[in-house]
């Protein structure tokens, strides 16, 4: 008969310490997401408004192809004109009529114009062949892009426009996780049950 006694091993198998992690780490960025998301939509609909001197647009024309493409989304640094360079990209309003931006390169920067003291700027799409017909002057200007991520903007767009179908699918997303935290602690506990088991027999032997 064997007096050996074998310590029974209650650590978490590999499979759930691997799921925690995962689920941890979709959790958290979610929740970042969500933040994130909720202050660019806070500064979503004002020139004046801005986050930590920024706005972000969504591009909606293939124009500045290959800078950027339509469904990205370019973030745009509030700038005065006196910062703003030929061969820059600037994001502005083309019409006191409309509330529609564009983003476009500036391709001559005209101080005083006509001396009015006001600095204008001719402007033309990458992908154009020609430049815009029209001057933009400074105070129509947000300010200069710094940097993109592609397609993000049709995410973007659509979660804005389809809150209301997002909202259920991000419920049924935490239920999931929950269902399959549940299935490895279950799971977990029968492998040590198992194991319990097995350990008596052998020092019944």
């Amino acid at each position: 008969m064997s007096k050996t006694t074998e310590e029974h091993d209650t650590a978490p198998s590999g499979g759930y310490r691997i799921f925690s992690i995962v689920r941890t780490v979709l959790v958290y960025l979610l929740a970042l997401a969500i933040v994130v998301a909720a202050a660019f939509f806070a500064a979503d609909r004002s020139p004046n408004k801005s986050l930590f001197g920024f706005r972000y647009y969504t591009v909606l024309t293939d124009s500045m192809v290959p800078a950027f493409r339509s469904g990205d989304m370019v973030f745009v640094k509030i700038m005065g004109a006196d910062k703003i360079e030929n061969g820059d990209i600037i994001t502005f309003n083309p019409s006191s009529s409309s509330e529609a931006y564009l983003t476009h390169r500036v391709v001559e920067k005209i101080p005083d114009y006509e001396g009015t003291g006001v600095t204008c700027f001719k402007t033309k799409g990458d992908a154009n062949d020609s430049e815009d017909s029209f001057l933009i002057d400074e105070n129509r200007v947000i300010g200069t892009v710094q940097f993109h991520l592609p397609k993000l903007g049709f995410i973007l767009r659509f979660v804005q426009l389809r809150w209301y179908f997002i909202a259920p699918l991000v419920v049924l997303l935490f239920v999931f996780m929950e269902l399959l935290k549940r299935y490895f602690e279950l799971k977990n506990g029968e492998d040590d049950e198992d194991q319990s088991e097995e350990s008596t027999a052998q020092n019944e032997l």
